[in-house]
């Protein structure tokens, strides 16, 4: 308790009127970090609840941890594969670590610092929906992509996607996928083709065969070369956190678990993948794109991982249990439309959750409105 007894005997210098009251937002924010806030209820109805805002980004970046862990091995492991390199497991897991470890540092020392800014120059609390943003934004890009393309991204995706719209809890897009987005339609090249998806140096001679081509790029060229094992497993070029299923379902296990994320925003986005899936394989042409199995789009590209940890962004997403179902299924569905009926966009999954980001207050609008015309009839039998 030494440090919370310091902590308290601090705390007036950074309140309004002390000598660093300028800095109060940053001390209220690691001291909230460190400990549960003191306030208490002084009068009327109110919830109580150990678990705040803060408590509940931790849960989700600790279900982050297994896709991240088996991220910053596969990064080893395709870039051993792409060179020849023979390469151990610790080897593979440090080549991993030493790759990814600058991404988080620029994630966060931009992000974080425009969030301080931010919360300084207005005099609010800082803002906590950026510690799962910060965790999620190197997880779904190129490990090698550019740190000033990334900076750039971070900082368009916390200024534009979210602080100009009030902060965490007010924003409509989820703020990841804005940053994603602005990579994806500002430096193409950085964010598209074979050759991003696999860390190789400058001076590093590739194995003859090797594209580092991903699932999806072979399978809208008619030549899947992984199985679904594979792609299951995660040992396949991709974004750092997007490639393992197994991972990704871990973390989903543990958001479903504690109740942060929607099983029912995670369930309806599997059946419209499927449904979009089988409707094409119906229809397809033997040894067509559409042939594929409609499974395996559920293990391809960044399906799993956007379904569990962006579809169900608690603030971009529907509010009500129908609307959730719905959205649910048309994002699902999109991005099966989207990778099938595009082939100049064979992802699929940015695109259909930002979308249905967009759409999701007006599903809950007609929900709602749904809800009350049936209790009015009901009342006027």
């Amino acid at each position: 308790m030494n440090i919370r007894k310091l902590v308290d005997n601090i705390k007036p210098t950074f309140e309004k009127g002390g000598k660093l009251g300028f800095l109060h937002s940053t001390f209220d924010a690691f001291e909230s970090f460190a400990f549960v806030p003191n306030t208490v209820t002084k009068k009327g109805s109110h919830v109580r609840d150990c678990v705040d805002l803060k408590r509940i980004m931790i849960v989700v970046v600790v279900a982050l941890l297994p896709a991240f862990c088996f991220g910053v091995y596969n990064i080893g492991y395709q870039h051993s594969l792409a060179v020849g390199a023979d390469m151990g497991f610790w080897q593979m897991v440090w080549y991993g670590f030493l790759k990814i470890l600058p991404l988080y540092l620029v994630s966060y020392i931009v992000g974080l610092g425009i969030e301080f800014i931010s919360a300084q120059i207005n005099g609010h609390e800082v803002n906590e929906g950026y510690l799962v943003s910060g965790m999620i934004i190197p997880l779904i890009m190129p490990v090698d992509v550019p740190l000033w393309t990334l900076a750039l991204a971070v900082a368009f995706a916390v200024i534009i996607g979210k602080e100009v719209f009030g902060g965490t809890g007010m924003n409509i897009w989820n703020p990841a996928l804005i940053a994603r987005a602005f990579l994806f339609f500002s430096y193409p090249s950085k964010m598209s083709g074979d050759e991003v998806w696999v860390s190789v140096g400058k001076n590093d001679a590739l194995v003859d065969g090797f594209t580092g081509a991903t699932p999806l790029a072979q399978a809208t060229s008619g030549d899947l070369g992984y199985s679904f094992m594979d792609m299951f497993i995660g040992l396949i070029p991709g974004s750092v956190g997007e490639t393992s299923t197994i991972a990704i379902l871990i973390g989903a296990i543990i958001l479903i678990w504690t109740g942060v994320a929607s099983w029912k925003i995670m369930l309806s986005g599997v059946v419209g993948a499927l449904a979009v899936g089988f409707l094409g394989n119906a229809f397809a042409a033997e040894g067509s794109y559409l042939a594929l199995p409609a499974w395996n789009h559920l293990v391809m590209g960044g399906f799993a991982f956007g379904i569990v940890f962006m579809a169900t962004d608690p603030v971009t997403s529907a509010q009500t249990e129908t609307g959730k179902w719905i959205y649910g299924f048309l994002v699902g569905a999109l991005a099966i439309v989207v990778r099938l009926f595009n082939p100049g966009y064979p992802e699929g999954m940015m695109l259909a959750i930002l979308l249905m980001n967009t759409f999701a207050p007006l599903i809950d609008y007609y929900v709602v409105n749904a809800n009350i015309n049936r209790r009015l009839k009901r009342a006027t039998k």
